[in-house]
């Protein structure tokens, strides 16, 4: 089976169970642009397969890259200044999904895949609420609970 990310807006996890957007993708990016600063973050991700049969898949933040610091926003101690970015591997444990705020108020994520960027709202218009987003293998694949 493919690896993949499936979305969902959370409102229609909430209220019905709604079928996931399936966007095959091993690697991918998540970049924005913060609201206030006006500086662009990039988030890179892999989708990893489960390590044991019947386990999900998990989630794991390979790299991130920030345009500069400001507001809420500084690069943590071990990030390395190349090119203007600031540039660091986050340290979280492996997610089995993101929420994402996508409001009406800012700029939608890009969602980019090799080398290529494009509004999430193209993979999954927004309500200008949450976007969940987590690991999947095909688009059959039903939203954990």
């Amino acid at each position: 089976m493919p690896l993949g990310v499936c979305l969902a807006l959370a409102s229609a996890l909430a209220a019905a169970p709604t079928p996931p957007v399936f966007v095959p993708a091993e690697r991918f990016t998540l970049a924005w642009t913060h609201s206030i600063e006006k500086i662009r973050w990039e988030e890179d991700y892999a989708v990893v397969a489960p390590a044991r049969t019947g386990s999900p898949p998990q989630l794991l933040a390979v790299g991130a890259r920030v345009r500069g610091s400001g507001a809420g926003m500084e690069p943590p101690p071990d990030a390395v200044l190349r090119n203007g970015w600031y540039e660091y591997r986050p340290t979280t444990p492996p997610l089995t999904e993101l929420r994402l705020t996508r409001s009406a108020y800012t700029a939608d994520y890009e969602w980019c895949t090799a080398g290529r960027c494009q509004p999430m709202g193209a993979l999954l218009p927004a309500d200008g609420d949450v976007t969940v987003l987590w690991p999947c293998t095909g688009p059959q694949a039903h939203r954990r609970r």
